[in-house]
This record gives structure tokens, sequence and C-alpha cells, in this order.
């Protein structure tokens, strides 16, 4: 294994592959919205409940590689307590580590950073933003599934 394909699949990310966090429906979620990988077939269902500009909680169905399943299992356990604003911002964020636009340390981004190495994969760059686009367009009340071609 590569020094770079062992930075991708960091002990942080395969572990939030076997245990996902937040894996389960949000019954009354004030936001939803679907994402799909047509290349691989990854698909994402991402639920928020926000109240007063908070996101309360953040969910995530779907099924997905290693990749997809950690960045949203990670994506929702950074969500909570998050104002919106915070949330696009870390969408902002997480973006432009995993494209390589900011290849710079993200000490904000806090354990999303485990998934910086995917820079190095851009194939793998679909997979890790699957559930950040489904976020935007919840976030954006688009009701349509957002795809990542």
């Amino acid at each position: 294994m590569t020094d770079a394909l062992r930075e991708l699949y960091q002990d942080i990310v395969f572990d939030h592959y076997r245990k996902p966090r937040n894996r389960r429906a949000l019954p009354g979620a004030s936001h939803t919205a679907e994402g799909h990988n047509p290349l691989c077939g990854d698909h994402v269902a991402v639920h928020l409940d926000v109240a007063d500009g908070v996101i309360r909680d953040a969910t995530f169905e779907g099924e997905g590689c290693a990749i997809a399943t950690a960045s949203a299992s990670l994506m929702t356990e950074a969500l909570k307590g998050k104002r919106v604003a915070e949330a696009k911002d870390l969408l902002d964020g997480f973006h432009r580590m995993v494209t390589g636009a900011s290849p710079a340390p993200h000490p904000e981004l806090g354990k999303l950073e485990a998934l910086a190495g995917v820079r190095e994969f851009p194939v793998r760059v679909k997979c890790a933003t699957l559930a950040w686009h489904a976020l935007q367009a919840a976030l954006h009340d688009r009701p349509a599934p957002v795809s990542t071609e």
C-alpha cells in the first residue's frame, strides 16, 4: 500500500465505514435531499432537523463505498449544533480540501481532515462529496435528487 493509500484509508475512515454514526431515518426532518453517484451506484439521503437556524440533528441513509459512508458519517457528526451558515462554511472548506483547491492543513475541519488524502485520487472525490452535495441540496430545499455528475 502506498503512503497516499494509507493516508486515504486512515483508521478513522475505516471506523466510520464499519460503524457509521447517525445512519438512520429522521422522522419529521425539516430538510431532506438525496444524492447518487451514477459511476459507482453509491446513493445517500441526508436528513436535517433545523430550528432557529441551528442544525439540531443530522442523519443519513444509503449505501456506498468506504469513502462515501465515512464521509456521510463524519459530516453528520460535524453538523450537529452548527448554525446553517457554519454548515455552509464547513461544506466549502471540505470541498476545497478534497478537490485540492486548498491543499494546506485544515484544522477547522476537525475529524473531516481524515479524508484529505482523497485529493490524491480524483475518482474518489465524487465518493467523498456525495453526502455533501445532498447536504447542499437539503439546505436549499431542492427536493430533486442530486448527482455527482
